[in-house]
């Protein structure tokens, strides 16, 4: 039955020849690693106006700001862009900010990198989702569904998990559709709108009510820091560039010319449409509010409403969902490179059935659901926490680049170490910007976040270090040395899977064989004894005492009595297990030898093995005297 559903929800599994049909053409790529980065369009010129339009100062005197801001934004973007291009020949491989500072700058600055980018997916997830939620709820028809905003999140992030646990090339080609219908949308809202505004009289948006608005639509004042507070919130534009240089492996052939094409087609979108934008929000005044984004607004007053407004605000949903696909496509795949340096468990390395990296996929769903549940769904108040990793990889990498030229003095070296440490100026003053502005309402937790879950990263690597100093063997101590071995045997009443252990326990030729009975009281005790004598078992039994009816503590107190009798001893536990013809049927079953395998794993000198003795579910005959398994702890 679990595979019959893993194969409904997941699909077939896989072979490791078929990766490079998985891998995918531009147009796809481009719905796959954008979608992050083109949705800021549709929320970045709101949370300017969040900042610049609230808290001491008016509706009015944010407007007209919000286009050299946005202005600002765009120039940011050309350079960041212009930047990963070279990180993307550099690195065809992928892994951006991490490999590119691993390389070139060394362990610790790789691991802030790697850790910033982490939790920028997770946050991307997060945003993303509470913004499709906020613009699917701005619709008339669906505005009472405003208290659910956290169930609806949580039911798209599942949706989106189990899309790409079929695999990259599937789920980029379902979410290319809603992509490109959200890139027509906004660019006929921004052309038709400019257009009437230009030529058409298109009136501003009539004032908010009280309600809506809790700001000032005059008046008051715009300092420097509200201002700088301003632009690092529309700088929550340039999320997701970077996805293209880690995902750079999922192109087809030539994958870094495609990728660095993707790149600047991304690039050139995105900025042309964040402006777009503002310049239209300038001209018909929308304002910040929870209930009603400030798409929805733009797009009420330039259709009217209509079927025109209910596609854009439906594209927009869509785009801002699905901008967590990029984070899904990216983020298992940096996991699986910070694991296989030995900084995460080895289990994110491992590709699933459909070759893509399932646990990955599956923790940051679960990351992403509890940041949901605890800021409520809430967009704006989760966009602090947003921008501190995105531009601290942006600097860390574009620093690495600059090493890297320097040192490699490739053709043209001097033109990349220009480039490259014009990125890492920019996005460093925008880091140390976004740092101090916001620290206060939310920066101040990927901060204190991030140095976490490098102790984390250390400590993992500490332990396989460990591990691997443990098992090290020198070439002159190849030969095991000898061992007493004393195997002993767990039985109950006398039946076929007990005598085929027994018979399985002679054979590996032990120095020391017993067999092992947990009684209850001095009744199940004799009767053991006499059921032993009748069959006239040629196995010494043992009987260990349980007033307390368990069997997991007198078992480990009998090992420890066997420890002590033998010097250099290795102890074997064979336990006999029926196996039977349902997987229902099991569950009929006391599951006392799981646990006591389970708890016995951790005892140094214990091997422990299973002896299943199958059960045919119709006439209860033997179906199959195949080997055993076998579980060991050393």
């Amino acid at each position: 039955m679990y595979q019959v559903l893993k194969r409904l929800i997941v699909g077939r599994p896989l072979a490791g020849s078929e990766e490079h049909g998985q891998r995918l053409p531009k147009t796809v790529a481009l719905a796959t690693f954008s979608s992050d980065a083109i949705s800021s369009t549709a929320y970045a010129t709101e949370e300017i106006l969040f900042v610049v339009a609230l808290g001491g100062s008016s509706l009015a005197l944010g407007l007209s700001k919000l286009v050299p801001i946005s202005i600002v934004v765009a120039a940011l973007i050309a350079i960041v862009v212009a930047s990963y291009r070279q990180t993307i020949f550099a690195y065809p491989n992928g892994g951006g900010s991490y490999l590119v500072s691993r390389d070139n700058l060394g362990r610790t600055p790789s691991l802030i990198a790697g850790a910033s980018l982490l939790v920028d997916y997770i946050l991307t997830v997060a945003v993303s989702i509470s913004a499709g939620v906020a613009a699917l709820i701005s619709l008339p028809a669906f505005r009472d569904l405003r208290e659910h905003r956290v169930g609806l999140g949580l039911a798209l992030i599942a949706l989106i998990m189990l899309l790409n646990l079929r695999g990259l090339k599937e789920s980029g080609t379902i979410f290319a559709v809603p992509t490109y219908t959200y890139i027509a949308s906004i660019t006929l809202l921004v052309c038709y709108g400019l257009y009437k505004t230009f030529f058409g009289h298109l009136d501003p948006i009539p004032p908010p009510s009280p309600e809506d608005f809790h700001g000032a639509l005059a008046g008051g004042g715009l300092t420097l820091f509200l201002l700088l507070r301003g632009f690092s919130s529309g700088a929550v534009a340039l999320t997701g560039i970077e996805a293209i240089a880690d995902g750079v492996p999922a192109f087809r052939e030539p994958r870094a010319k495609n990728a660095a094409t993707t790149l600047t087609i991304m690039g050139v979108i995105l900025g042309v449409l964040f402006v777009g934008v503002s310049v239209l929000a300038h001209h018909l005044a929308p304002y910040p509010s929870e209930s009603e984004t400030v798409i929805s607004q733009m797009g009420r007053a330039v259709y009217g409403g209509g079927p025109i407004y209910v596609i854009l605000q439906f594209a927009t949903a869509a785009i801002l969902t699905l901008a967590a696909n990029t984070a899904f496509a990216d983020f298992p795949r940096l996991s699986s490179i910070i694991s296989r340096d030995g900084f995460l468990p080895r289990q994110f390395a491992n590709r699933g059935d459909r070759l893509v990296f399932s646990n990955g996929v599956v923790f940051l769903a679960i990351a992403a659901a509890i940041l949901l549940v605890a800021f409520g769904g809430i967009t704006n108040a989760l966009i602090p926490l947003y921008a501190v990793g995105v531009f601290t990889s942006f600097t860390l990498s574009q620093s690495g680049m600059v090493a890297r030229h320097r040192k490699l003095k490739e053709p043209r070296w001097k033109r990349g170490v220009a480039v490259n440490a014009l990125g890492a100026t920019a996005t460093g003053i925008v880091l140390v910007i976004v740092a101090v502005s916001k620290f206060t309402v939310g920066a101040w937790v990927p901060i204190v976040v991030i140095p976490v879950i490098i102790s984390v990263f250390l400590a993992i690597r500490r332990h396989y270090d460990r591990v691997a100093r443990t098992l090290v063997v020198e070439p002159a101590s190849v030969r095991p040395a000898a061992l007493n071995h004393t195997v002993v045997v767990l039985v109950g009443r006398i039946h076929k899977g007990v005598l085929k252990a027994l018979a399985y326990a002679k054979s590996l030729r032990p120095q020391h064989l017993l067999a092992v009975y947990v009684s209850y009281d001095d009744e199940d005790r004799e009767d053991m004894e006499r059921q032993w004598e009748r069959f006239n078992m040629d196995v010494s039994l043992e009987i260990v005492a349980s007033p307390y009816r368990d069997l997991v503590e007198p078992i480990e107190r009998f090992l420890d009595d066997l420890d002590a009798r033998w010097d250099n001893d290795t102890i074997t536990v064979v336990i006999p297990e029926f196996v039977v013809g349902k997987w229902w049927e099991q569950l009929l079953h006391n599951q006392s030898a799981l646990i006591l395998k389970g708890k016995l794993l951790f005892r140094n000198g214990v091997v422990v093995t299973s002896v299943p003795y199958h059960v045919d579910a119709e006439d209860g005959a033997q179906s199959g005297v195949s080997g055993s398994n076998v579980s060991t702890s050393r």
